[in-house]
């Protein structure tokens, strides 16, 4: 569902959308909405990647040492 909205932008941001969505063969309205979903989506990869690097190094101790137990177990080339 499309939800009619108003927004301010510079001139020159305009400008841009304008020559982007024209290359698009699109309009202006798609172009935001498509750069809209793209931070969207790299704001939440960028959250779950902090979440996921602060869960490894809460763990990194017991990571590190379970690491140099396996290398333990290798055998000499």
């Amino acid at each position: 569902m499309k939800i009619k909205t108003s927004v301010t932008l510079s001139g020159n941001l305009i400008k841009l959308l304008d020559r982007r969505a024209k290359k698009a063969k699109s309009n202006r309205s798609e172009v935001l909405e498509a750069a809209a979903w793209e931070m969207l989506d790299r704001l939440a990869r960028e959250e779950e990647n902090a979440r996921d690097l602060e869960i490894i190094n809460r763990h990194a101790d017991f990571l590190n040492k379970e690491a140099a137990d396996v290398l333990t177990y290798q055998i000499p080339l």
